[in-house]
């Protein structure tokens, strides 16, 4: 939270709030939910469905990606017909396209229900945020309730495994996608009767120009990067990547020019709001891609069932749960920048013993070191989107936590993106060459495609040949999670210098003071009402 809110005080939040904040934290525990479960049926789905090492990506990350493509657009929305019905008009929808995902009867047909669902999804989050400033006025408990809101993010992820684990153990893949339904239906049911409407009656109109925009910007660069993660270098995915990255400039230039954008491209002016989203991208996708691989390595290199491999990832979950509310109260008494730096270097930490993990039976190892990442993930997680809000003005609330959100949703897939294409190719680097030679070219082919499609050629290989393929298989899976264990690390370390010297002026929360970032704030031309702390 800004310092500066700590000198102020609003309204005290009542018993309704307070059980409000409990229903805005359900579509947040549902969406987190439905990210972590994907990973785990991955193996499952692509085996029925015939998914390449591609549609596997599409199907995991294709629900990020739009969420994040349509959070902005999706907010404006809100502001013209209602935060709370938005809200609702969401979430029934997302009932149905979750059904709808759950009978797919092929990858093209799952990839594109887990489409409507990220756009579905995306009248859920700014939302949530954005009701959560209105319900809580007072600075301290409007920080109590991001973190708690974060939390619930967080419960989703370690929930996930456990529920979707246990149904994949005893139903078909499909059911993990059934999870959200009776959460929905219950959103739908109390929403009206908990939830106050807010709706800004000088909402300027929805930019559809600004909406295609943004969509031409993003949606070639998920393709580019999908068509290499496939067939490596070419000149199509290339050129595709290059178009949508010069309609980023074109989007911007729309958003200055109009008196109601969808972007409000004066926020970037403050420091403390550019930084925070710029960590606040990274730091997501790469530990969204590294839970992918992890996800990926304890069922297909460690061999586990998934409702074993889920377990094993919950107690990371926690201690990332409990990193969020320790890492706000820590902000309360020590600058948020000595928060910010010491969580990337404890994060930096677990990343060098994930590098270690170098083969099968090493789960201590692996657990270890994914536990000290989430520990160090957690500490500024909350404490980041509180900064982003406190940095806007009380009238942009509703759209910096929106680019909040995207940032958060967008670094996730880009992470399942950039970070599986980077292990992809060490595994295909490492498996040509050492593949033994009476395997057959047709099985050597199909097992460089992905890893769970080489554990089944594997399996159907006559012994001793069929363990010994198994073994280079999972070692070279291995060596792509190390790799970007690696790669990982040092922008961790990079980004805990960056928190350093970016955050270094904010006082603690706790403290009375504050000119400085208001200060700050006025020379970017933001106003005075950026340091203002979430409304």
């Amino acid at each position: 939270m800004d310092p500066s809110a700590a000198t102020a005080s609003g309204p005290k939040a009542g018993r309704r709030e307070w059980i409000g904040l409990i229903v805005l934290a359900l579509p947040t525990l549902l969406l987190s939910l439905d990210f972590s479960v994907i990973y785990l049926a991955i193996p499952h789905l692509s085996t029925d469905l015939g998914a390449d090492s591609t549609q596997q990506l599409w199907i995991a990350d294709i629900y990020g990606f739009m969420v994040a493509g349509f959070l902005i657009t999706m907010g404006t929305l809100g502001d013209r017909i209602g935060r709370r019905r938005l809200l609702l008009i969401g979430a029934a929808l997302f009932g149905v396209a979750s059904v709808v995902a759950a009978f797919s009867t092929s990858a093209e047909m799952l990839i594109a229900t887990r489409a409507i669902m990220g756009i579905t999804g995306a009248t859920l989050m700014p939302s949530t945020l954005a009701l959560i400033s209105n319900m809580f006025k007072d600075p301290k408990e409007s920080g109590m309730a991001i973190a708690a809101w974060m939390s619930c993010f967080m419960g989703g992820m370690a929930l996930g495994p456990v529920v979707g684990g246990t149904m994949l153990d005893n139903f078909w893949w499909g059911s993990v996608f059934l999870l959200g339904v009776p959460v929905m239906v219950l959103l739908v049911v109390v929403g009206p009767i908990l939830l106050p409407e807010y709706r800004d009656p000088d909402a300027g109109r929805l930019d559809m120009v600004s909406v295609l925009l943004s969509l031409l910007a993003i949606l070639p660069i998920v393709y580019g990067l999908k068509e290499l993660a496939k067939d490596g270098w070419a000149a199509v995915p290339v050129v595709t990547i290059l178009v949508g990255v010069a309609f980023v400039p074109v989007f911007v230039i729309r958003q200055r020019g109009l008196a109601s954008p969808l972007v409000d491209m004066s926020l970037f002016r403050n420091r403390t709001f550019s930084a925070a989203l710029f960590v606040g991208l990274l730091v997501p996708m790469l530990q969204g891609g590294t839970y992918f691989l992890i996800a990926q390595h304890l069922q297909s290199v460690e061999g586990l069932e998934p409702i074993k491999a889920g377990l094993w990832l919950v107690p990371s979950t926690l201690i990332m749960i409990f990193a969020i509310g320790t890492g706000t109260a820590l902000a309360a008494r020590v600058r948020p920048g000595y928060v910010f730096t010491a969580g990337l270097l404890i994060g930096t930490v677990g990343y060098a013993v994930l590098s270690q993990v170098d083969g099968p039976d090493q789960l201590v190892k692996l657990w270890i070191g994914y536990a000290i990442m989430a520990l160090g993930v957690g500490l500024p997680s909350g404490l980041g989107t509180a900064l982003i809000l406190g940095a806007a003005p009380p009238e942009k609330a509703g759209s910096a936590s929106s680019i909040s959100e995207a940032s958060g949703e967008l670094g996730m897939a880009l992470g399942v993106a950039m970070l599986g294409s980077l292990a992809t190719f060490v595994y295909r680097s490492e498996l040509s060459g050492n593949v033994p030679g009476a395997v057959p070219p047709h099985s050597a082919d199909i097992a460089e495609d992905n890893i769970a499609a080489a554990v089944s050629v594997a399996e159907g290989l006559p012994q001793p040949l069929g363990g010994q393929f198994l073994g280079t298989v999972r070692d070279a899976f291995a060596d792509g999670l190390g790799t970007v264990a690696i790669v990982s690390g040092v922008i961790f370390a990079a980004l805990a210098v960056f928190s350093a010297v970016m955050f270094r002026h904010i006082p603690p929360t706790g403290s009375q003071e504050g000119g400085d970032e208001a200060a700050e704030a006025e020379d970017a031309g933001v106003g005075s009402d950026a340091a203002a702390g979430p409304r």
